[in-house]
């Protein structure tokens, strides 16, 4: 999870102080300002949009750092729901092929995040021995 926060974090950076860039990454085709549209809130949304994964992966570090379980349980449904969301705008045109790699990124993000966390449930659940029937417990 730190690593994802990290990652996050690091790439709200990079929106914040060059748009273009995260903007090419995920397959937009950057817009020079000279070319922009009167009404045109692209670099208004990618600031946003940064700002709030600067945010997110603060809080990511964060939860890391202090082993908060519940916090890494509740982000698997949501990112798999990121995942398809941004899997359907790809699908229905709304969004360019490159950033379908921005919905798999969630989505491998949420089974990676199930799984260490139902390995380390396992892994440190306590043997319990049967007991005969019958016997108390």
């Amino acid at each position: 999870m730190a690593v994802f926060g990290v990652l996050a974090a690091v790439l709200g950076v990079v929106g914040l102080i060059t748009p273009d860039a995260l903007l090419a990454s995920m397959g937009f085709e950057p817009v020079p300002d000279s070319r922009r549209a009167d009404g045109d809130h692209t670099l208004v949304f990618v600031t946003a949009s940064s700002m709030a994964a600067v945010n997110m992966g603060v809080y990511y570090v964060l939860a890391s750092l202090a082993d908060w379980k519940p916090f890494f349980r509740w982000t698997v449904p949501f990112r798999l729901l990121t995942c398809t969301v941004f899997v359907l705008a790809v699908i229905g045109g709304r969004a360019p092929s490159g950033f379908l790699g921005v919905g798999l990124w969630e989505g491998l993000g949420a089974v990676a995040t199930g799984l260490a966390l139902r390995f380390e449930r396992v892994r440190g659940a306590p043997r319990q021995d049967p007991l005969p029937l019958g016997a108390p417990r």
